[in-house]
């Protein structure tokens, strides 16, 4: 019996584990998994605060250029959403982040070692963060957010992650990661800022990171990383 309810146990652990790897654009589905997005190589299962300090942190562990990944065209202005596998749902609470960085030459070569700037980012939509539902991404199957109308154009590594903070407590939070690759067309004219160097975002310690979802007064969430681009 004790071995059945451990085996159940790590059922609904991985169950609650996810990925965001299709590629929707104004609502409809472009491409299958990973068509359009960097495959890493632990699949569904999180990476720890740990990775903050390494290269894997820009698009997850083993996602590296190449790998018959497309780049598909879109333009400024464009609502873009990156969905979870399998009809799976974000189940843990904490927030989402879109981040940005155009690539020197091909993005199909890049390496994601340039600038980078934060385009997106939700967290709690209403009271306090000791509810999981009061988080604006839980149980949604997707982060999706709108290309500022302004970003120059150019072809982009774009950076999705939901970090889990159910085990943050612990020094444990949870990061779930990919990058896909999009080829944005538009007038330009922003300047997307501030720039940033990925890892350099975070600290294991960050407020945002080593959160403690479980009082019942929990501390105002303090969003990680840097601020989101104002789209001028």
């Amino acid at each position: 019996m004790k071995s059945l309810f451990f085996l159940a146990a790590f059922a609904a652990a991985a169950d609650a584990h996810y990925i965001f790897n299709i590629l929707f654009v104004n609502g409809k589905k472009i491409g299958g998994e990973y068509t359009y997005v960097r495959k890493n190589s632990n699949s569904y299962n999180p990476a720890f605060p740990e990775i903050v300090e390494k290269n894997d942190l820009r698009c997850n562990v083993g996602a590296k250029p190449g790998g018959g990944v497309k780049t598909y065209e879109v333009s400024a202005g464009d609502k873009i959403g990156f969905k979870v596998f399998n009809n799976e749902l974000i189940e843990h609470p904490g927030p989402g982040f879109i981040y940005m960085s155009k690539a020197p030459e091909g993005v199909d070569t890049y390496d994601g070692s340039g600038d980078w700037f934060k385009a997106y980012e939700v967290g709690l939509c209403k009271g306090q963060a000791n509810t999981d539902g009061n988080w604006c991404s839980y149980n949604k199957d997707r982060l999706e957010f709108t290309i500022p109308p302004k970003t120059p154009p150019g072809e982009y590594l774009v950076r999705i992650e939901h970090i889990g903070l159910h085990e943050g407590h612990k020094s444990k939070a949870q990061f779930y990661i990919t990058c896909a690759q999009l080829k944005i067309n538009g007038p330009g004219g922003g300047t997307p800022g501030p720039l940033v160097k990925i890892p350099g975002i975070y600290q294991q310690a960050d407020p945002g990171i080593r959160y403690n979802k479980w009082t019942s007064s929990p501390a105002p969430y303090v969003m990680p990383g840097p601020a989101v681009w104002d789209g001028n």
